[in-house]
């Protein structure tokens, strides 16, 4: 890691940590989305969302007014039309997270999730402090829950739950809850992700389920109505995405094979009954037609939990 930017990104955090603990009041996946906190929003349990993957295609700026203007009030930070695609990554400056923060308020937008992952590859310790400045990242955004992928590889799967088990009391201490979703590899189902939340058995690291992943992922042959049964007392939030054969899910929310309204039946049945929303994919073309299909995805959403968003 670059020495200079490592001591930017210590004096940075070391002077936002007041504020960051201030905003930051939650601990665990448990408290995070708790009838208390949600006291605020009278009636409101879902917060309806939009992650920047739908707009990646675009500047994140471009995308964040398309979001606001397709009347979201919240957003989670993933893709962009950059060389390094993710937006927050382990080598990410702070100062560059605080300027995607604030251009999310300047819109009226609340990060509430950022994605982001980190390598295990060279050691345990080399994992920990990936993982660690992803965590401060979460707090610089003011996020209260970072997703993470997973491990595809089998040797390095043990290691990888262990990092996370590692940073679970840093980042409850910060309060940031943590995540995996359905991604392929070694988590790809609803079990898979089941036995890695076990394995770490933190409270605040718990499933951002994801539908059509589950489809995607299997083929089309593992329906996400019938892996949803599986995940009771996990879920912390949802990645909203749909999918076609033979293996596509850049498709319109209500276009594809995922069957929303029983899946969010079975997910409630499970216990996830208030949290986050947030639409990852829809399809591909102009800003205004991508913006019109975010703006439907909203109102589809909002049937669909009987709230504005």
């Amino acid at each position: 890691m670059n020495t200079t930017n490592h001591i930017s990104r210590r004096s940075f955090l070391a002077g936002t940590a007041k504020l960051g603990a201030a905003a930051m009041a939650v601990s665990t996946a448990e408290s995070l989305f708790s009838a208390e906190t949600n006291t605020a929003l009278p009636g409101k349990p879902w917060q309806i969302g939009c992650y920047t993957r739908v707009f990646d295609q675009f500047d994140y700026p471009v995308a964040l007014d398309a979001m606001a203007e397709a009347g979201f009030k919240y957003v989670g930070l993933l893709t962009t039309n950059t060389k390094q695609w993710v937006m927050i990554k382990t080598t990410t400056p702070p100062e560059e997270v605080q300027a995607m923060k604030d251009a999310a308020n300047k819109r009226g937008l609340k990060v509430l999730s950022v994605y982001g992952d980190f390598s295990v590859a060279e050691s345990l310790e080399a994992g920990i402090g990936g993982l660690k400045r992803l965590i401060d990242d979460a707090v610089i955004c003011s996020c209260p829950n970072l997703m993470l992928g997973g491990t595809s590889d089998e040797k390095l799967y043990q290691l990888y739950y262990k990092t996370i088990a590692e940073c679970c009391d840093y980042a409850a201490a910060k309060g940031v809850s943590l995540s995996i979703k359905p991604h392929g590899g070694q988590n790809a189902t609803g079990p898979q992700c089941r036995k890695a939340i076990e394995m770490v058995g933190k409270k605040n690291f718990g499933l951002w389920y994801d539908p059509g992943n589950i489809f995607y992922y299997s083929d089309g042959k593992l329906d996400p109505v019938t892996d949803a049964a599986t995940v009771d007392g996990l879920v912390v939030g949802m990645s909203v995405k749909d999918f076609l054969p033979p293996k596509e899910v850049l498709v319109n929310i209500g276009e594809g094979k995922v069957d929303f309204p029983a899946v969010f039946a079975r997910l409630k049945q499970g216990g996830f009954t208030h949290g986050p929303l947030i639409v990852e994919c829809l399809a591909r073309g102009p800003l205004e037609s991508v913006k019109a299909a975010a703006t439907k995805a909203r109102g589809f959403l909002e049937k669909l939990t009987g709230q504005k968003a």
